[in-house]
């Protein structure tokens, strides 16, 4: 299993209860597809750095998983038939940038704590 990590915009029209309910269509779609979800972060209404599809502000959310190389395709596919989202980049991680994802999530945790 490779580990991965995704991150999306939605389009900033969407309410709070469509925002969750299209994460959640994400993430049921990585369980589907066996996958183990180690993280989810919601980063909230950004400002994009450029204009897309004339929209200034997107939701931001990433999700790390592990899983077979064969998701991020099925896991594209669906960002690109949901209408809700205006932008999507899906990596793999190597050693060290799971070293690093690591840290940032203990030092998230520890600043809201």
């Amino acid at each position: 299993m490779n580990n991965y990590e995704t991150v999306f915009i939605l389009t900033p029209v969407l309410s709070d209860a469509q925002v969750e309910e299209a994460v959640k269509k994400f993430e049921d779609l990585l369980k589907a597809n066996n996958c183990e979800i180690v993280a989810k972060e919601n980063w909230g209404l950004k400002k994009l750095a450029y204009p897309i599809q004339l929209k200034k502000n997107g939701f931001y959310t990433l999700i790390e998983f592990k899983g077979e190389g064969t998701v991020v395709a099925d896991l594209e596919t669906a960002y690109k038939r949901d209408e809700r989202v205006i932008r999507y980049l899906t990596t793999k991680l190597d050693k060290h940038a799971i070293e690093y994802a690591v840290t940032r999530r203990t030092k998230v945790k520890t600043a809201k704590v």
